[in-house]
């Protein structure tokens, strides 16, 4: 229809809410094809008196498809208000100086590593390197169907053991550094208000490669909300309204995360439960010396493969979460 297009940012917001359901349906219809496909290599191999070994390979196959559809389903699970956004993802490193900065840009890494394998985009909102290596702060938007949904189950604190690679005497150090996972929320909750009285607005030139105004301009944006004390910042866009406009979209969204805790926390009171703060609370152990382990204490999920969970191989840990939930 002619006037769908007249209405730009409605057409994008209709346009994403297609392709999404759309991404459901193709991989609900992938998952039958091969069902039915496996099902006809079956028939096939008992007829013809097939080697043990094709039916090892097939037997293989449909470990593979059970595994993948198990995931498929587990998606439906996300069905909060939220689950489906984008993500905000910050991180920040603990007490320790460059240990704990080369911590927080591993993590990074992994997380980058991660979306990638989703097929999600990943954008730099605001980045601020380390003194010597690694990074004081990151905040980062990732983009996709149910990103907030499967991220949110990495908020928390993540602790590190290793041999350093910044002492001489190859000691063994323990580092933190600290996940927050927000829901991206372009326009807002209603009852979530912010007052032009509320807020310190500093601006200040952006730090790190890009184009001919990076470095040049006071672009970039940082919004102190003073009834909360949050602070955001974001440098990733070239203009200055850009930046101020995500950083709004930022606030609105720890904000709402706030209200949610606040609610949580509520309900935990009436049902005389009693939870560890996410934030307060070391959710998993990445142990490299004197031996390799990862392990989430919230699931009790473990791996020895610690090289695999590193390069973003994080999804096992994400899906128990959720089914505890």
């Amino acid at each position: 229809m002619p006037q769908f297009w007249d209405d730009a940012e409605q057409a994008k917001k209709i346009i994403d809410a297609t392709n999404a359901l759309r991404t459901v349906v193709d991989a609900f219809d992938q998952h039958m094809r091969q069902a039915e496909d496996l099902q006809t290599m079956l028939e096939l191999m008992e007829e013809e008196n097939a080697q043990e070994t094709l039916f090892e390979q097939w037997s293989d196959e449909v470990a593979q498809l059970v595994a993948s559809y198990a995931a498929y389903a587990l998606s439906f699970m996300l069905n909060g208000p939220y689950d489906k956004h984008h993500a905000i993802v910050e991180l920040h490193p603990g007490a320790g100086g460059t240990e704990s900065q080369d911590w927080c840009a591993m993590l990074y890494r992994m997380y980058t590593r991660w979306a990638e394998q989703q097929g999600y985009a990943v954008d730099v909102l605001h980045y601020l390197p380390g003194d010597e290596a690694g990074i004081k702060s990151v905040t980062m938007l990732v983009k996709g169907h149910n990103a907030y949904g499967y991220l949110q189950a990495e908020k928390g604190v993540h602790r590190l053991v290793r041999c350093s690679p910044f002492d001489a005497s190859n000691r063994r150090h323990t580092s933190f550094a600290s996940c927050d996972v927000v829901p991206d929320i372009p326009e807002g909750p209603s009852d979530i208000v912010i007052r032009a009285e509320d807020l310190k607005v500093d601006t200040y030139r952006s730090s790190g490669a890009g184009g001919q105004h990076i470095n040049k301009t006071d672009s970039a944006v940082r919004l102190t909300h003073v009834p909360s004390g949050i602070i955001v910042a974001c440098q990733s866009e070239r203009s200055q309204i850009a930046n101020r406009d995500m950083a709004m979209r930022m606030l609105r969204a720890k904000l709402l995360d706030r209200q949610m805790e606040e609610q949580q926390k509520q309900l935990q009171a009436i049902r005389g439960e009693h939870m560890d703060n996410a934030w307060g609370s070391q959710i998993r152990s990445y142990v490299f010396h004197p031996y390799t382990l990862v392990k989430d204490h919230r699931t009790q999920v473990e791996t020895g493969n610690g090289n695999a969970v590193m390069d973003g191989d994080i999804t096992p840990f994400i899906h128990a979460y959720l089914r505890m939930k």
